[in-house]
């Protein structure tokens, strides 16, 4: 343990001990049997949850009267860690990441295990949920008030809220977080003091107070002002953007680029679009209405995916982060975590995130577009650049949105002339551009004239599959509006 470990430690106790025991707080002599510490740690991680705490606490070598005995419990023996730690891991479900820690207190050997809030689900020992009642550790079943309340609150949590890191002075803050982008984004003054900028670091949910006048960094903090997400912690880190690109088609094929991404997203969305433009191939695109030199795909298209994913990943699944992945026909942009919309209406609802300060506080950045007009614009510009239609799939937790480099309409796939067919029409609705018409769909694909019975069998195909529908069944010529129009 360090020196700033221990010195947090040292408070900490000091401030537990002021306590009584409670619903997040047990003091123990050296008692150590596996089930008692076991059901503990169910009871105290479902009650911190229940009374909005970050984490609940067992102090050994403490009396109930909250008196400092000392212990001779020792977690690092061997003996322990197979048994007791072995126990917890294999009876303990959701798993938790509990964490003992020896202190040497000047009145006595204590040993602290810190019990994180349950996140997901009421966490059970040995099949069975337990919660605190005062000092006591009935079964969760048996009260079912206390079952509703954790409930609700499991329900409305919210990662962003979590701590990062705890126990800074306002100097390490400042040195992790790079407060000046913040400032500079949100177009607001940079304060003249430590406290000013932590007093709006406070408001915007990036900090919070911790114990002995010190601060803790949240993951929002640390997830967008970052330095360095390797500052923090292994699951923090991963959540920084990976690029990849490959000399191929095929993820066999030759990796020519690899950037792992460990700045916060407050930087890092910007150097990644920059980065890929950098690379992406200049090339021309034939189109019967744009004949012009660009890029392999829009800006906008490349900055809005990649904004999603960062904003719309599932934080809760941990050791897996969003990805950019670069082939020679596509740009592949990939987070962990289903959509919460029907991917194919993902163009025209509006974002329901799971980390709404984060969205909140990027689209204010100006890091993204404004909510619900993000997935239209890059529909827009893949149609005017003529490219085939984005892919949007979910499978095993995962969300990915591909980016197609240009095809003539001759080598697209009927199913990419459908999808292409039905975002159009999504597009025409949700603007206000009237109705899909086999005249602008002749613009969008690029086909030329006298060929429009190209266009024709796209949109009879398209409507075998109730992908769009007659606008106006008196008027069957007047266009088509998507299926749930």
């Amino acid at each position: 343990m360090n020196n700033s470990e221990n010195t947090r430690d040292m408070v900490l106790i000091d401030t537990l001990l002021c306590k009584v025991e409670d619903e997040c707080l047990e003091f123990k002599g050296n008692n150590i049997d596996p089930r008692i510490v076991g059901k503990l740690c169910s009871a105290l991680s479902n009650s911190a949850r229940i009374y909005d705490k970050n984490y609940a606490y067992v102090l050994w070598g403490v009396n109930d009267d909250g008196v400092i005995v000392g212990t001779d419990f020792n977690p690092d023996l061997s003996d322990n860690k197979d048994i007791l730690k072995f126990k917890l891991a294999q009876k303990l479900k959701p798993s938790l990441d509990c964490d003992f820690r020896v202190v040497q207190h000047p009145k006595g050997r204590i040993v602290i295990l810190e019990i994180p809030a349950t996140t997901l689900s009421p966490v059970e020992f040995d099949g069975t949920a337990y919660v605190r009642i005062g000092s006591a550790t009935p079964k969760l079943s048996d009260h079912s008030n206390k079952m509703q309340t954790l409930i609700g609150k499991l329900q409305v949590y919210v990662w962003e809220k979590e701590v990062a890191k705890s126990f800074l002075t306002s100097l390490k803050v400042l040195e992790l977080l790079n407060y000046e982008v913040y400032f500079k984004l949100t177009d607001q003054s940079l304060p003249q003091s430590e406290v000013e900028i932590l007093k709006y670091f406070e408001a915007e949910g990036i900090v919070e107070k911790d114990i002995g006048n010190k601060w803790n960094i949240l993951n929002l903090g640390a997830l967008l002002l970052a330095k360095d997400l390797n500052d923090f912690s292994t699951s923090l880190a991963r959540k920084g953007v990976r690029f990849t690109v490959y000399n191929g088609n095929n993820k066999s094929e030759t990796i020519t680029n690899r950037l792992e991404g460990a700045k916060g997203y407050a930087m890092a969305l910007e150097g990644l679009v920059k980065y890929i433009n950098e690379i992406l191939r200049k090339s021309e695109v034939i189109g019967e209405v744009f004949r012009e030199v660009k890029t392999s795909f829009p800006q906008i298209a490349i900055r809005e995916i990649v904004a999603n994913a960062l904003i719309h990943q599932d934080m809760t699944i941990t050791g897996a982060g969003p990805q950019v992945e670069l082939f020679n026909n596509r740009l592949v942009v990939s987070n962990p975590g289903e959509p919460l919309n029907p991917v194919d209406r993902m163009i025209d609802l509006p974002p329901r995130s799971r980390n709404e300060k984060l969205a909140g506080i990027m689209r204010r950045m100006g890091l993204c577009e404004e909510q619900g007009s993000g997935m239209d614009k890059v529909i827009y510009s893949v149609e005017a650049a003529q490219l085939p239609a984005p892919q949007f799939i979910t499978s095993h937790h995962s969300t990915q949105i591909i980016l197609y480099s240009y095809r003539p309409f001759s080598d697209l796939t009927t199913d990419e002339r459908m999808r292409a067919c039905y975002q159009h029409a999504v597009i025409k609705y949700i603007v206000g551009e009237g109705r899909l018409k086999n005249s602008s769909l002749c613009v969008r694909f690029g086909i030329a004239k006298g060929n429009e019975s190209q266009a024709t069998k796209v949109i009879k195909s398209a409507l075998s599959k109730k992908l769009i529908k007659i606008a106006d069944t008196e008027s069957p010529r007047s266009g088509y509006w998507p299926f749930w129009a």
